[in-house]
């Protein structure tokens, strides 16, 4: 039997990161200095391209002429922004629509009376700028546990959001067991339509294929939640970024492969490691 190789129709970049990459390439053209603060999107390939577009990354903001801070897709806080300003930056906001829609419910909810709980992970960027579009705290669970419980069952009006790249499946299961114990919550699924369509195919993909390849970087949230719902339907799922982490013994029995990409893997990086498989396989 010759070997079979189904890309997934949605690997790769999303709306929000080509829209973010377009804009920081157009923003290298304006002849002033720009600086970001972090990573444009999650995924090295992506990162020299900024880096060698003159886009500079950067720690802390310093005092500055004309320079640019080029806010990323993942938004950041209303601080960041205020900080720029006073410090002589012109903004230019590439942050994703998605991810501002939830940065605007979040703000309503909250003059509403409501406590913003935000499914996420803790230290991941996005979930950083939308609580830092907040007045109050945030309370953010990325599993419930002992001390998120207890901090629950305190509250009696909250209002959840969730972070755009989530588990669908674990995001609700979580978004049930909150609503055992606040008697006022209003629940906003705000998992972006990209993230959704991915999760549908890796979903049935795993079951079709004899091995599963996923790519993307490691720090890419994303990219992590597509392994692990692969891995969980198909032990022999690989997360690589690159043609160098695959392992030819991994090919071996292989007859059908399935491929995917986390929504910041350039399509280039997707065709290279497709065209490295079918080599092997020749």
């Amino acid at each position: 039997m010759p070997m079979q190789i189904k890309l997934a129709k949605s690997a790769g970049f999303c709306f929000g990161v080509k829209r973010a990459l377009e804009i920081a390439l157009k923003t290298s053209l304006l002849g002033k200095k720009v600086y970001m603060l972090g990573d444009i999107v999650h995924n090295e390939n992506v990162v020299k391209l900024i880096e060698n577009a003159g886009i500079k990354k950067v720690k802390r903001l310093k005092k500055s002429k004309n320079a640019v801070l080029l806010i990323r897709a993942h938004g950041t806080s209303i601080n960041i922004f205020n900080k720029a300003i006073s410090l002589g930056y012109n903004i230019v906001d590439a942050t994703c629509p998605m991810v501002k829609e939830i940065h605007r419910v979040a703000k309503e909810m909250e003059k509403k009376g409501y406590r913003i709980i935000v499914i996420g992970d803790k230290n991941h960027d996005e979930v950083r700028g939308i609580i830092g579009q907040l007045k109050k705290r945030a309370l953010v669970i990325d599993k419930l546990g002992k001390t998120s419980l207890n901090k629950i069952k305190k509250t009696a009006k909250a209002c959840i959001v969730v972070q755009s790249t989530q588990n669908l499946d674990k995001t609700l299961e979580i978004a049930d067991t909150i609503k055992k114990y606040i008697p006022d919550l209003v629940f906003f699924n705000t998992i972006c339509k990209p993230t959704r369509t991915k999760q549908a195919e890796i979903k049935t993909m795993p079951l079709e294929n004899d091995l599963m390849i996923i790519i993307g970087s490691k720090n890419s949230a994303n990219t992590k939640r597509l392994y692990e719902i692969s891995h969980a339907l198909n032990k022999k799922t690989r997360w690589v970024n690159s043609k160098k982490d695959i392992k030819i013994s991994w090919l071996k029995d292989a007859r059908r492969i399935g491929i995917t990409a986390g929504a910041s893997t350039p399509q280039e990086t997707i065709a290279e490691i497709t065209s490295y498989i079918r080599s092997i396989k020749a």
